[in-house]
């Protein structure tokens, strides 16, 4: 059962025909990216599924055989940034038009220590952060051909954390080589980011018809988090039933994720925080979310914190040469 301030899509949206459109959606294969995915195959889409695992992808998307729509899956592991380059060339390869990117796959890795990926960056930040600016970035070409088309980046109500202690971007020690690595920490930092980043696309892109949303998709009910060991997995299951009126399904959780893809309002607030009601806010005020909110943390609203940002991940996906700074990134 849903709870009772659970905010949905409009039903006119969910009833568009979009046959001929394409979309990409990255972890496809579970939770919230899966349910994304699904209805936009039931409206027609065709949607590539960005997955790390293809067989996970393959065996999920075997219950869209009734749908309207098609889909195909596409390796891209988002820690590694040559498998997210080899992502970009077989999409371009066989599509030339995007009408909608929605990055929704996250991690947070858990320990006492940072782990790295075979690039030198942080793994939680690689994940969520720099794997997905540099698909964004690659790809900014043909969104622009394709517009009006839209992005989406999955953020969460933790890049505000609390009146008490809110994240901010260390950019002198992104990558926590001096830092004491807290895994929480880390993960704040993401969704920090992630906001920021779709702020400055707002105003970059304006003009285009590429317009950009972060989002807050609710407390969802899915396998988020189940990388985390065996103990982080007791504890989920533990809890899994004590929060149950408290948390969303995945297609509740996906309500926000297809607002912005879908509605006629949405390319209105480019640049914008979209976000489901949820209990987990410790600004009370925000507790009933808002398509779109302004997010209670002044610096997840400032334009040049999200500029450096910019700058921050350009350098460490090396988006350096000439080429690709006329796809997206300013140099």
């Amino acid at each position: 059962m849903a709870r009772k301030n659970t905010k949905w899509a409009d039903p006119v949206d969910l009833a568009k025909d979009l046959s001929g459109k394409v979309y990409i959606v990255t972890g496809a294969n579970s939770g919230v990216g899966l349910e994304t995915t699904r209805q936009l195959v039931k409206q027609g889409a065709h949607v590539v599924m960005a997955c790390r695992r293809v067989e996970a992808g393959e065996a999920e998307a075997v219950s869209f055989a009734d749908l309207h729509g098609s889909h195909e899956v596409i390796r891209c592991d988002l820690a590694d940034l040559q498998s997210v380059r080899d992502f970009i060339d077989a999409f371009k390869s066989r599509h030339t038009r995007l009408d909608g990117l929605m990055c929704n796959a996250g991690a947070v890795i858990m320990g006492s220590e940072a782990k790295r990926t075979k690039d030198g960056l942080e793994m939680t930040m690689a994940a969520s952060v720099h794997g997905h600016f540099l698909m964004t970035e690659l790809l900014l070409d043909v969104l622009k051909a394709s517009a009006p088309s839209r992005i989406g980046i999955v953020s969460s109500v933790v890049h505000a954390n609390s009146p008490k202690k809110r994240y901010d971007l260390n950019f002198e020690d992104l990558n926590w080589e001096t830092r004491k690595y807290s895994a929480f920490d880390a993960y704040g930092e993401t969704k920090l980011a992630a906001v920021l980043y779709a702020l400055e696309l707002g105003k970059r892109l304006e003009g285009t018809g590429v317009t950009t949303a972060s989002i807050h998709p609710g407390w969802a009910r899915s396998n988020f988090g189940s990388g985390g060991g065996f103990f982080t997995h007791i504890l989920m299951a533990i809890a899994r039933p004590l929060t149950r009126s408290m948390s969303d399904s995945n297609w509740a959780s996906a309500q926000t994720s297809l607002h912005v893809l879908l509605s006629d309002d949405a390319p209105n607030h480019s640049g914008a925080y979209f976000s489901q009601s949820s209990v987990l806010y410790r600004d009370r005020e925000c507790r009933d979310g808002g398509w779109p909110m302004e997010s209670p943390y002044p610096n997840a609203r400032d334009l040049n914190k999200a500029r450096r940002l910019v700058a921050h991940c350009a350098e460490a996906v090396g988006l350096t040469n000439e080429t690709e700074n006329n796809q997206g990134c300013p140099p």
